[in-house]
């Protein structure tokens, strides 16, 4: 924390940080520079977090491992990382002693001025899918503009390191999960968006409600605006239900022609009713849609968020159109890896649910699918149906697979489907092989599995580099 001040309300403060991983050690490492007598508890004793465990007690921090239940004597304040569900029988032993639960979110929310420097304001971003690349989209934007910004949270980049490190910005873009949310009651964004709402984590949070609920307080006391997605509805209502500062406006986005207090597309054009003179009348032209990369129907989405949030900050036209142009997305959100035979071949290893997988399947056609992994309690029926006719062909591999394969046979019987039954490391190359197979000249296979990975692969990043591995081996056996 270099030469901050310390502020003496934590000294000896007793805090219990819920979790280790990559949030909960700044966490702890934070609080004890502050001064705090902080315990770790943690539900796993593996050698990962022993070795965790290790790095933090030599800092003189104690951590009990593999008793994450109890709640440790005279504690005042638990910090939690998002991982940890609201049920868990800790924070029901708060509850009942009174004690307050913060994520890293909300402590970081809290410690932003804590040297009695104006803090940077907020942009945030929350939804279903998008999160990353809007967040970067908008950071893209805002440094076009010549603002000194950063994309942290959910992103990656730990938002306690921001806040308390050196480093000054104009602005920050806030990427937030539902988790993340969940406990970070104090937070208030400049201007915040939702980008979309689709069943997701209902295991963590209980119930839809209960998820769209912990979404919704990205709104809770914007100043500026609360963008939604006027193509769904569900985001329209989270801001309805808002209570926001006097004079913060609803601002919409679409892919259709906007309306007043909206952004949307005309034309192939990216236009702005929202923040212009006489929004009734007149429309600021902000980009094309061939400067958004990729060009996918979900992709411009993506970028009207991130443009409503940074004309929101009054960014000028020109710095939107430079941002778009000048951002590329990460690895493994609809990522070109090769064409071989006239057959493109795209990884969305990030589609791990049926919300993101639809949005991908909905930009090309004709397809070959390459689906399935753990499906965390979703059903494809609907994401089956809307799909069918795009789709060549199918091919299945993952621990849950056998629900996509029902779904296929209730709604698109006539589409061939092959059912990889192997879970070794050259399954992704045999679901490559199988893919190229069913292909015809013009097609698109695609990797948008609408699962989560753990069930073969450490992540959707090792899944997205294991089937860029096969499209490459395939590529070389056609060269």
């Amino acid at each position: 924390m270099g030469s901050r001040q310390v502020s003496t309300t934590w000294q000896g403060k007793r805090v219990t940080v819920a979790g280790l991983g990559v949030s909960g050690m700044p966490v702890a490492r934070v609080l004890n520079g502050l001064g705090a007598a902080v315990t770790v508890v943690n539900e796993g004793a593996d050698e990962r977090s022993r070795t965790q465990a290790a790095e933090l007690e030599a800092q003189g921090i104690t951590v009990r491992l593999g008793d994450g239940a109890t709640l440790p004597e005279g504690t005042e304040l638990i910090v939690t990382t998002p991982g940890w569900r609201p049920d868990k029988p800790l924070f029901a032993a708060a509850a009942e002693a009174g004690v307050p639960v913060w994520g890293d979110v909300e402590l970081a929310w809290r410690l932003r001025d804590l040297d009695g420097r104006t803090p940077a304001p907020w942009l945030a971003i929350t939804g279903t899918n998008g999160k990353t690349t809007t967040t970067q989209m908008l950071a893209s934007i805002l440094s076009a503009a010549g603002l000194r910004t950063a994309a942290v949270g959910n992103i990656g980049v730990s938002l306690l390191d921001v806040v308390l490190g050196e480093e000054q910005y104009d602005v920050l873009a806030v990427e937030l999960s539902s988790y993340q949310l969940h406990w970070a009651p104090s937070l208030r964004a400049h201007s915040a968006a939702v980008l979309n709402l689709a069943p997701d984590h209902l295991d963590w949070h209980g119930s839809m409600e209960a998820y769209a609920a912990d979404k919704g307080r990205i709104y809770e006391g914007n100043t500026i605006a609360c963008v939604y997605n006027a193509q769904d509805k569900a985001t329209e209502d989270l801001v309805r239900e808002a209570d926001v500062e006097e004079g913060c406006r609803a601002i919409g986005f679409t892919l259709a022609t906007p309306g007043p207090s909206q952004l949307g597309v005309v034309d192939g054009i990216l236009v702005d009713r929202a923040f212009v003179q006489n929004r009734q009348k007149n429309a600021q032209e902000l980009a094309e849609v061939s400067d958004v990369f990729p060009p996918a129907p979900h992709n411009i989405a993506n970028a009207l968020a991130a443009a409503a949030l940074a004309r929101a900050f009054g960014v000028e036209p020109k710095a939107v159109r430079d941002g778009l142009k000048a951002f590329r997305p990460d690895a493994h959100r609809i990522e070109h890896i090769a064409d071989i035979a006239s057959v493109a071949y795209i990884d969305d290893s990030k589609a791990t649910n049926t919300h993101a997988a639809e949005a991908s399947l909905a930009a090309y056609d004709p397809i070959v699918w390459i689906a399935g992994g753990l499906a965390k309690g979703a059903s494809f029926d609907e994401l089956v149906q809307r799909s069918a006719k795009r789709l060549r062909g199918v091919v299945l591999m993952g621990a849950e697979r056998h629900l996509i394969a029902e779904a296929l046979a209730r709604h698109a019987p006539e589409v061939p489907v092959v059912d990889l039954d192997r879970t070794d490391t050259g399954a992704m190359s045999a679901a490559v092989r199988e893919a190229a197979g069913l292909a015809r000249p013009g097609d698109t296979v695609l990797l948008a599995p609408a699962c989560a990975s753990m069930d073969m692969f450490a992540n959707y990043n090792k899944r997205g580099e294991a089937f860029a591995e096969a499209v490459r081996e395939l590529a070389a056996g056609h060269a």
